[in-house]
């Protein structure tokens, strides 16, 4: 567990399970769901995690790599689940796993993952606000907690709002930065 909590929440309070079944009006003329149907589902279930987190309205700020590994057919049944990982100052990282299920198998097989940003508005001015930080409990989730703060400086670095020289956690990395 992370020593200096403050108040915080753990990962399991703010869970989200999305389930879907997919239909001939999600998919394309192959049989296969539409990538952008699955990132729009993915970006609600990680925005129910990260509202349910900062228990405030959230926008989605950035989407790591989303990479499609095997097709999702008409007729499968897809399991979302989201947890978030690690809170910043107005943000909040999402994990977020897709698992696929045949009906007649009913075999789950996890078919894509990434890491949703959103950033938590207040109610009343619609601006960024603090949110309490995530108590990660599990080794799994200390894990992600941990690995949040590289991931945050490089979705900074790569959208420039940050030189790859302030990143501390990532200039093992870059070399010729001095």
């Amino acid at each position: 567990m992370i020593k200096n909590q403050q108040e915080g929440k753990t990962v399991e309070a703010s869970k989200t399970v999305f389930t879907q079944l997919i239909m001939p009006n999600d998919a394309n003329p192959l049989g296969n769901l539409m990538g952008g149907n699955l990132m729009r589902w993915m970006d609600i279930a990680g925005g129910i995690c990260a509202g349910r987190h900062s228990n405030c309205h959230v926008v989605t700020v950035s989407v790591d790599n989303v990479s499609f590994k095997e097709p999702i057919k008409v007729g499968d049944v897809i399991t979302i689940n989201a947890k978030v990982t690690r809170a910043f100052n107005t943000s909040v990282e999402v994990f977020i796993e897709v698992f696929t299920t045949s009906l007649p198998t009913d075999i789950p097989k996890k078919s894509n993952n990434a890491y949703f940003t959103f950033v938590a508005l207040d109610a009343d001015t619609l601006k960024p606000t603090k949110i309490k930080p995530v108590l990660p409990l599990t080794e799994d989730e200390v894990k992600r907690y941990e690995g949040a703060l590289r991931r945050r400086d490089l979705r900074l670095i790569l959208g420039g709002k940050m030189e790859a020289k302030d990143a501390t956690d990532l200039r093992q990395f870059f070399r010729d930065l001095d």
